[in-house]
């Protein structure tokens, strides 16, 4: 299976509907499969237990359940609204995959679907006395599986949607993505270098962000065709109808140039997934909105700060360690510049918080610190950051006690130039 395909699936996998849709169907199937098991029942045990034993038991689920399940959709509707207002709309997406409200919601939906389809199969004898006590063993499975996820939901319902969890769920996203490029530098390929004149372009059909990259249907089709294909954008970049996506160095058929077309993955939006600058902008998002005049909340860009570091920490450790190797010679793949990385994370900030003496400090030392783990790359970024960093607050401190802190925050980092 391509890498495009498993990559639609596994988007696919995170919608909401499919979890729900999956639990609904095993409530429907446990609720019925009571009856064929029937036959390992012994009669004896069938009669001991009551018919309306089951039936109570079923009836409060089917009651229950519903309710509750609304109550955490409303829950859930609230938190994404909170988390577009007071941290960033890039979040939602992250919040809206997360596995726990999901589990959750599908499992209240499912009981209740359970308990409903049991209740009508008790009323038509559809079990018998035998099936009736599978039926029951079952109903007293979901009614703990139910109480498990309650207790389960209240812990989650005291985070969701909160500025902090979702950074958390942010970072945790960013670093996911610098751990699979850093399998992968070049999606596989070699570094990038220029086409040779004379080179085929292959430009985008649609305008949108490219989501993901299929570089092993790409190296088929360059083997095939005896091609050299020199990409010119990554997952992350917004491309437009004309826009270059890849020379070919050969002589490819319309087929061939068609598949090509087919292996760049273009979305209206931009992915966590494949795309590790998504992940430390959407981060820079949120210390922007906790520095603006409506929340003035410094506290925030302090902890993305902290959060940066760790993130670039990271790309330096796995940038560091061993690849598992070019396994796509056909490619020319460029790379993402460290300079980039620095930019995203750490410009805005010190644009927002140039007036913001606490937030300037401790973005200094946070730049210190990358300045120090990191190589040639990360200490020309970190100095750059830093006196641009210095530069805007220069221009917005009047408190000469401030601009001594900050300043000698800076000398940490390099001098200027």
């Amino acid at each position: 299976m391509s890498s495009t395909a498993l990559y639609r699936i596994r988007r696919a996998t995170r919608r909401p509907w499919l979890r729900v849709a999956a639990f609904c169907g095993a409530g429907v199937a446990a609720a019925l499969a009571s009856a064929f098991g029937a036959p390992l029942i012994p009669i004896e045990i069938a009669r001991s237990i009551g018919a309306d034993a089951v039936d109570q038991i079923l009836s409060v689920l089917a009651t229950s359940m519903l309710p509750v399940a609304t109550f955490s959709l409303s829950i859930m509707v609230q938190a994404y609204g909170g988390a577009t207002s007071n941290v960033t709309p890039r979040a939602v997406t992250l919040l809206m995959e997360d596995t726990r409200a999901q589990n959750a919601v599908a499992s209240f939906i499912g009981a209740f679907v359970y308990s409903v389809v049991g209740l009508i199969a008790l009323k038509t004898h559809f079990y018998g006395d035998q099936g009736r006590v599978i039926l029951f063993g079952l109903t007293l499975v979901v009614l703990a599986s139910v109480v498990v996820t309650l207790v389960r939901w209240i812990d989650t319902l005291a985070h969701l949607g909160r500025v902090g969890e979702t950074v958390d769920a942010i970072e945790e996203a960013a670093c996911a993505a610098i751990r699979r490029r850093a399998e992968a530098p070049y999606l596989g390929g070699l570094p990038w270098c220029p086409a040779p004149e004379g080179a085929i372009a292959v430009q985008a059909q649609s305008t949108g962000y490219i989501q993901h990259v299929d570089s092993g249907a790409l190296e088929a089709l360059g083997e095939a065709s005896d091609l050299v294909l020199h990409l010119a954008v990554l997952p992350g970049s917004f491309v437009h109808r004309g826009r270059l996506l890849v020379e070919i160095d050969g002589n490819p058929d319309a087929a061939t140039l068609a598949g090509i077309t087919k292996a760049f993955v273009i979305g209206d939006r931009r992915s966590f997934d494949d795309d590790p600058r998504f992940g430390i902008i959407v981060l820079t998002e949120v210390a922007s909105r906790g520095l603006s005049a409506a929340i003035n909340d410094p506290g925030t860009p302090i902890d993305v700060i902290g959060t940066q570091v760790r993130v670039l920490t990271l790309w330096a450790e796995c940038r560091a360690a061993p690849t598992r190797g070019e396994i796509y010679p056909r490619l020319r793949v460029p790379g993402i510049e460290v300079a980039d990385l620095f930019a995203d994370a750490f410009r805005p900030i010190g644009r927002d918080g140039a007036a913001c003496a606490e937030v300037g400090v401790r973005l200094q030392k946070a730049l210190a610190a990358l300045h120090a783990i990191g190589g040639p790359d990360f200490k020309a970024a970190a100095r750059r950051e830093a006196d641009n960093a210095l530069a805007r607050a220069e221009k917005l401190l009047d408190l000469p006690d401030d601009l001594e802190v900050l300043r000698a925050a800076h000398a940490l980092v390099g001098h200027r130039g």
